[in-house]
């Protein structure tokens, strides 16, 4: 029987890729109920994201344009999803 291997679905543009070096890092998750991608604040994780765009860029982008892309997408995003209500444990300077 011929079995055929799943292709892993091209990524188009580098930002698609930045996002996907992000996840892969660990700096950014998606939220559950939602899907928006969230940065996780995670200096350790950015770091080796950072580390993964200078190592090993795509093709036709300088290790530069990598590490710009990896800030651009981090730069663009939060730590919150937009459609979750804000939640009840978050810090109040009043108590």
């Amino acid at each position: 029987m011929l079995m055929t291997k799943e292709r892993p679905r091209a990524i188009r543009t580098l930002r698609g890729w930045a996002i996907h070096v992000l996840r892969e890092a660990g700096a950014i998750n998606e939220c559950e109920e939602h899907g928006w991608a969230k940065d996780r604040a995670d200096p350790h994780a950015r770091e080796r994201a950072l580390d993964i765009a200078r190592r090993d860029p795509p093709a036709g982008a300088s290790r530069e344009e990598a590490a710009a892309e990896i800030r651009n997408v981090l730069d663009s995003m939060g730590d919150t999803c937009p459609e979750c209500p804000p939640s009840d444990s978050a810090w109040s300077p009043n108590g």
